[in-house]
């Protein structure tokens, strides 16, 4: 997660874990049942589930971006029109700054990384370096 690591010094990062896009007992892709990480559920009929689902991503991955849960009426997904996939900045007023596309077609994370750097400054990396030829 290049744009947290990037960027968590001036930002606090949240991920919200909404209902499933693509689960195994509901709409499923023939992509998703091919999907080499083995990361396909069932959707969640209770809060546990849920948060078994989520734990097991997290730590399989070891996804460093602090990770919050979708209460079962799916609140944070109403309010945001999250499902899929969607990428918000709230400003420290609380007010939506940046309301990204709808993933997966209009989900892009080079739009935020643009409006970060436009904010606390372009981040850079430095360049490997070059191996010694013998």
């Amino acid at each position: 997660m290049q744009l947290y690591d990037d960027y968590k010094e001036h930002v606090d990062f949240l991920t919200i874990y909404i209902r499933e896009a693509h689960p195994t007992d509901e709409w499923q892709m023939k992509s998703n049942e091919k999907e080499k990480d083995d990361v396909c559920y069932a959707q969640p009929k209770t809060i546990e589930q849920r948060v078994a689902i989520a734990n097991d991503f997290t730590r399989r991955f070891k996804f460093p971006v602090p990770f919050g849960i979708d209460e079962m009426t799916n609140g944070a997904n109403d309010a945001y029109a999250a499902w899929p996939e969607r990428l918000y900045i709230v400003g420290e007023d609380g007010r939506i700054t940046y309301k990204g596309g709808n993933g997966p077609f209009k989900y892009d994370p080079k739009e935020v990384r643009a409006w970060l750097a436009q904010r606390y400054g372009e981040v850079k990396h430095p360049q490997p370096p070059a191996e010694k030829k013998s």
